[in-house]
């Protein structure tokens, strides 16, 4: 497929494999899917393998082929120019993106991980010192609660050891909390002018950090949770229990919010996303759109490809069910677009 540097559009029934196409582009940007991150799970059924080759060029630049291969049992191929990555994690941020999908609202009705993942994602993909923070933290978090039920299982606690861990998890720990804050101040003001933009209203909203570290130091936190985390057999305290609050007026959206406003609010979140991280590190990310005629009305569909058309965003990707929809929104707009079908997993170019 030969894609348009503005707007692709991508139209079919459902099942069809729409939000495939869109999965596979996020694929090779984040070297992970959008929608299932277990990768072998990603295999069509009754195949032994996927791949997916993509080639990005930005703007005066040489084109790159990004591939993707994972076999049944094997682990994961990501390469660049048939190169392989030392470390899958050298090529997140490379090429930015963004996905707006009707699954975005377990940002706001889901646990607290799925929050952050979010805002994990959005930082890693301009800080690579963060991004190398959190997976050490992740390595020392899974062998501490390993060494938890060891010693659960023998009855007898080296003390020592754990605290050794503990130590090493400190340096990281910290520095994550304090991107974590750093971020959200930047970040929120973004959010609050896109959710006014989606929802035409007044409301007020705000995201506030929930975090241990905020009344203490890690190593305070750890050790004073130690009893709770023989009990348990897992580690109960630290960064990895932290939370983003999104409060509509003073009120947890998830419990308070209309259908419509935790829409509205979703989409901002990743409208905010896209801005934010355009405006640090100077590119415009690929914006994936999945569905958007679902989660908004006709005339908040028409102002954000009114914001295209201003050169606020740069390549983008939409999915529909219905391809008189997408004809009747971009007469009214004069920007370049492509209308691509698909049907049974085959894709023919339209107009």
């Amino acid at each position: 497929m030969a894609f348009s540097d503005r707007i692709n559009c991508f139209v079919g029934n459902n099942g069809a494999g729409k939000t495939n196409l869109l999965d596979a582009i996020y694929y090779l940007s984040f070297t992970k899917s959008y929608f299932n991150s277990v990768d072998q799970q990603n295999i069509r059924h009754g195949e032994n393998f996927f791949a997916i080759h993509g080639t990005f060029a930005r703007i005066g630049g040489l084109p790159n082929q990004v591939s993707c291969i994972q076999k049944a049992g094997i682990k994961k191929q990501f390469r660049i120019n048939q190169k392989d990555y030392d470390r899958m994690s050298d090529h997140i941020g490379q090429y930015p993106c963004v996905m707006v999908s009707p699954y975005d609202r377990d940002l706001i009705n889901e646990g607290s991980d799925i929050r952050r993942k979010f805002i994990d994602a959005v930082i890693s993909q301009f800080d690579k010192a963060y991004l190398d923070s959190l997976i050490r933290y992740n390595r020392l978090l899974e062998q501490r609660n390993g060494l938890l039920k060891q010693f659960a299982e023998r009855r007898q606690t080296d003390r020592e050891l754990l605290l050794l861990i503990d130590e090493q998890m400190m340096a990281p720990a910290t520095n994550i909390s304090d991107k974590r804050k750093f971020f959200l101040d930047g970040f929120a003001p973004i959010f609050r002018h896109y959710f006014e933009f989606i929802s035409g209203g007044k409301e007020d909203v705000s995201i506030e950090y929930d975090s241990q570290l905020t009344s203490g130091s890690y190593l305070d936190i750890v050790n004073d949770a130690f009893s709770k985390d023989q009990s348990l057999r897992y580690s109960s305290a630290g960064i990895h229990k932290d939370d983003f609050v999104f409060n509509l007026n003073g009120y947890p959206v998830k419990r308070f919010g209309s259908q419509g406003q935790q829409k509205s609010f979703a989409v901002a979140l990743k409208l905010a996303q896209f801005d934010f991280t355009r405006d640090l590190i100077g590119l415009k990310p690929i914006l994936l759109f999945d569905d958007i005629f679902d989660k908004l009305d006709p005339e908040r569909v028409q102002q954000i490809i009114q914001l295209v058309d201003n050169d606020s965003f740069g390549q983008v990707f939409i999915t529909d069910t219905e391809p008189e929809r997408i004809r009747r929104t971009f007469e009214k707009v004069a920007i370049s677009h492509r209308v691509f079908e698909i049907s049974g997993g085959s894709v023919d170019f339209k107009y």
